[in-house]
């Protein structure tokens, strides 16, 4: 009997192991990367980027994963348009040369509720390494649509937008920047 659980437990095995990795869909309509900046020493501007798409796989038998998120540039939102309209100008992003901002991770590490994701970020055409720090996963059936599961991401990052040579009006405008990045996904 006990050769007969064992075996079955085995055969269970690969089944399992290919079980803990799920692929997801970013969920558009609840995907806001967003963004901080000092305003002239003020106040603090805060804005938000309206159209997002991507992908994630989570491997939870194996504390990792992939991101791969492409922003339009063209949807950057401030709650003014005089200024997202400059924003979207070659002063700040260029985003008719420009027109997405991407992020592609190259190392990821799950910590229960919590991650690390290391990866690409490109702005402008300029790439640069930026650790995104997960502060919260939350996964589990949507309670609106019982058959769809789901993950909720809360994830931080500051970068110098400098880096990314979006160097107008520095530094009458911070140069630190904290982006923030409020994800829903959807599994396949």
């Amino acid at each position: 009997m006990r050769k007969m659980i064992l075996g079955f437990v085995l055969s269970c095995l690969p089944f399992a192991v290919f079980a803990a990795k799920e692929n997801y869909t970013i969920d558009p309509l609840h995907t806001f990367p967003n963004f901080t900046i000092s305003h002239l020493g003020f106040s603090t501007m805060h804005g938000r980027f309206g159209n997002t798409t991507g992908k994630l796989t989570m491997d939870t038998a194996n504390n990792t994963g992939s991101v791969e998120v492409a922003i339009d540039a063209t949807s950057v939102d401030t709650g003014y348009k005089k200024r997202d309209d400059h924003l979207r100008s070659p002063d700040f992003l260029n985003a008719t040369e420009f027109p997405e901002i991407t992020y592609k991770s190259t190392k990821v590490t799950i910590n229960g509720d919590k991650a690390i994701v290391e990866g690409n970020l490109t702005i402008k055409g300029v790439t640069k390494p930026v650790t995104l720090d997960v502060q919260r996963i939350h996964c589990g059936s949507n309670p609106m649509k019982k058959e769809e599961y789901r993950c909720g991401f809360d994830a931080t990052a500051d970068i110098k937008r400098s880096n990314f040579d979006v160097t107008f009006a520095l530094p009458a405008i911070g140069d630190d920047m904290r982006l923030m990045f409020e994800v829903e996904a959807i599994r396949d």
